[in-house]
């Protein structure tokens, strides 16, 4: 997925030991989500930064993947950061980041991450080009457009396990990604041969899509990355 201008971009050098996280929130919601508040109090008295670049572009109503990975990309390469922390869809976003910037690629941090939906992104949907989903950074239902989910059925970026090690963090009770699925995802990429030494699967028992009430278990898996 080449971005234009990212030669130019990348031409400084690789990413960079700058104190910094970029955190990709999922679908429906914002940079201020829980998760990226979860890494803020327990990374900031440190000295860290969380980057977190609003991913609903162009808009939610006409929301686009390639145009939030655009974001993604062009973010990661401003911010320079150690590690990047993909919730749910900012998951696979991650994914697509780490393809983008190759050997410039930081470590990855998948937390409830949406992998293996394939076509399921969009056999579900009522009928109709305009479908609401309650937005949890507005609190409220909003409208989307049919097109996005359609886009995300050709999406294959989780489909191989990225060039750089990835730590996942998954939820048995998760609400929204079936947590066989994730662990079926991770047993194929473990399959391939090509996952990076010391990636990690983190099993939360118990644990929601949302996470918060296990941040030591996000916090290790960031801090197993930045070991690394």
């Amino acid at each position: 997925m080449e971005e234009p201008g990212r030669a130019a971009l990348l031409e400084s050098g690789q990413v960079s030991a700058a104190p910094a996280f970029l955190y990709l929130h999922g679908l429906a919601s914002s940079p201020k989500g829980r998760k990226r508040e979860v890494l803020r109090k327990r990374f900031e008295p440190e000295g860290w930064k969380i980057v977190a670049p609003d991913l609903n572009v162009p808009s939610f109503h006409d929301l686009s993947f390639a145009e939030m990975c655009a974001e993604a990309f062009v973010t990661c390469v401003e911010a320079r950061p150690r590690v990047v922390v993909g919730s749910s869809l900012g998951a696979l976003v991650a994914l697509a980041l780490a393809d983008m910037l190759g050997r410039a690629a930081p470590p990855l941090v998948l937390v409830g991450p949406a992998l293996g939906f394939g076509d399921r992104w969009k056999s579900k949907l009522p009928t109709g080009d305009v479908l609401e989903l309650f937005h949890h950074g507005e609190g409220r239902p909003l409208p989307i457009h049919r097109a996005f989910f359609e886009e995300m059925a050709g999406v294959h970026a989780d489909e191989t396990p990225p060039s750089v090690p990835v730590s996942i963090v998954m939820g048995t009770r998760d609400e929204s990604v079936p947590f066989e699925q994730v662990a079926d995802a991770w047993a194929r990429w473990e399959a391939s041969g090509r996952l990076a030494p010391g990636s990690l699967f983190h099993r939360v028992e118990g644990g929601d899509h949302g996470l918060v009430e296990f941040g030591d278990d996000i916090e290790a898996a960031v801090r197993e990355r930045l070991a690394r």
